[in-house]
This record gives structure tokens, C-alpha cells and sequence, in this order.
């Protein structure tokens, strides 16, 4: 089975997601952003979740992990949680 590792910044505003994915294409560290800013536990590890397979995270985030480019920051991803940013560090 596909394992992916990714790390993620959770919010409450599509309008500060945006803002935040601003922040870190413009060279802000995505873990120093996901300390200050993310809702999620994991904020303080840098928004890191570990390893995990398909089916184990929501549909919506799901999709952009088992899809997306490595590397490369991706969002605003609208789920019931609220709005992340997303980062696939690695899968196979």
C-alpha cells in the first residue's frame, strides 16, 4: 500500500490560508508558520503528521496527498476542519 508523509498548517479563513501560502512562497519557513499560526496539535512539531495511507486522513485531504507534487506547498484545502495548506514530503 502507498504511504505518504506531509506536513500541514491548519486555519479557520480560506482569506489567512491564502495569506500564509503568501508568507512561505516568499521563503518563510513552513514550520516556523505552522508554530505560530496552525489550529492543529501538530502545529508544534512544525505541522508534521508522520506516515499514514490512504483513507486514514479525510477525503478532501486525501485526494491532495496521494496526487500532488512533492515539495510544494498546496491549498487552500477546504475540509470540515477548516482550511490547510499542505505539503507532501514524501510518498511511495
Amino acid at each position: 500500500m502507498t504511504k505518504a508523509t506531509a506536513r500541514h498548517i491548519l486555519v479557520a479563513s480560506e482569506e489567512q490560508c491564502q495569506a500564509l501560502k503568501t508568507e512561505i512562497e516568499n521563503g518563510r519557513d513552513f514550520a516556523e508558520v505552522a508554530r505560530e499560526h496552525s489550529q492543529c496539535p501538530s502545529g508544534q512539531q512544525g505541522g508534521e503528521l508522520g506516515s499514514f495511507g490512504p483513507g486514514q486522513m479525510v477525503p478532501e485531504f486525501d485526494k491532495v496527498v496521494f496526487s500532488a507534487d512533492l515539495n510544494q506547498v498546496q491549498g487552500p484545502v477546504k475540509t470540515q476542519f477548516g482550511y490547510h495548506l499542505l505539503e507532501v514530503t514524501s510518498r511511495g
